[in-house]
């Protein structure tokens, strides 16, 4: 499991790798005006947010840190790449199916639920996946291109064949 998650954010750190900060801070894209960095740093926030609270089992998803500089500077946000994947990489000995309590804010208030980590990291995984989509977007606005073909999108969605007329 968690290799799959490195492998995708690691098409994170290849974008990040291939922009400027002007790019990546860039918030000149309707309709939101977010930037790629933006994105990155929340996702890395999420993943943060599991790893704060995994002593304790309790994990607060509304409790992220927001570094603007992690949003701004693609130099701080290699750094936070890397930082999460190596707590992934750390994890090769722990139980998955652990209980952890999450508690986010829905929009009505706290809610507090208990998952296993293997479910806290899947859901941060595909919480990923839907923002490097949104980041694909930007990018496209931008002329930028995608790191590779698989950026943004989730394994089990179907891709559209271009059909050849």
């Amino acid at each position: 499991m968690t290799n799959a998650i490195i492998k995708n954010l690691e098409r994170g750190v290849t974008l990040l790798n291939s922009i400027s900060d002007e790019q990546y801070s860039n918030t000149s894209i309707a309709p939101y005006y977010s930037s790629i960095g933006g994105h990155m740093r929340h996702i890395l926030d999420v993943f943060d947010c599991i790893f704060e609270g995994l002593n304790d089992k309790k994990v607060d998803l509304t409790a992220r840190k927001r570094n603007e500089l992690a949003e701004t500077k693609t130099t701080v946000g290699l750094a936070y790449f890397n930082q999460i994947i190596e707590k992934l990489k750390s994890l090769n000995h722990i139980d998955f199916n652990q209980l952890v309590q999450v508690s986010d804010d829905l929009g009505l208030g706290m809610v507090t639920v208990n998952y296993t980590l293997a479910s806290a990291l899947i859901q941060a995984h595909s919480h990923a996946i839907h923002h490097f989509a949104s980041i694909g977007y930007i990018i496209s606005q931008l002329g930028i291109e995608l790191p590779d073909a698989d950026f943004g999108y989730n394994p089990t969605t179907p891709k559209n064949q271009e059909l050849n007329v």
